[in-house]
């Protein structure tokens, strides 16, 4: 009890990120939804469905581990603070970038309208997977900020392991499905 009292008495308001994060991801996840039956509604097919669940649980046990490792263990933020804080707000910029260029087809799942090709605008110009570099950075950066190294390098881990897996079905299903990858310049899914 008393190092739980210690850890809200050591809050800064850098730790209102944390709320913020997790309803950032709750509005996107209705964003998701809606976008999906849009999709749905186009013909769009589900690809790579078998690791979605798992992407599911790193991110709900990444925001777990985070408030954990911060107020149960009672981690101070970091001295890098701001160096974390630019990072995760680089990250914000970049994946709603992603977001807004995608538009409709932008989804938390694989979905891929047949037919359809990659994007090749905005992020998609230079990066293949702007929304993910976005997700990397911030699974490390937000926890680190808080001095939650166990969560932000855990999650790293493991987000590393899925994102192989994601953006191999992602070009699968691009291929069998859409147009695949232009040979053009950069590519982007």
């Amino acid at each position: 009890m008393l190092s739980y009292l210690i850890a809200i008495a050591d809050w800064s308001p850098l730790h209102l990120l944390i709320p913020f994060a997790i309803l950032q991801r709750l509005m996107e996840l209705r964003r998701a939804r809606r976008n999906d039956a849009v999709l749905r509604s186009r013909g769009a097919v589900e690809a790579g469905t078998g690791h979605y669940p798992a992407i599911v649980a790193l991110h709900v046990l990444w925001f777990i581990g985070m408030i954990v490792e911060v107020v149960l263990l009672t981690r101070h933020v970091s001295l890098l603070w701001p160096l974390f804080l630019l990072l995760f707000l680089l990250a914000q910029v970049l994946r709603y970038w992603a977001i807004r260029t995608l538009g409709v087809r932008w989804s938390t799942r694989i979905m891929v309208v047949p037919g359809s090709m990659a994007v090749h605008r905005g992020p998609y110009r230079y990066i293949r997977h702007p929304n993910y570099v976005a997700v990397i950075m911030e699974l490390f950066v937000l926890p680190a900020m808080y001095g939650a190294y166990v969560t932000a390098v855990t999650a790293s881990i493991v987000n590393a392991m899925l994102l192989r897996i994601r953006i191999r079905e992602e070009a699968r299903a691009l291929r069998e499905l859409g147009r695949g990858y232009e040979a053009v310049g950069r590519r982007s899914a």
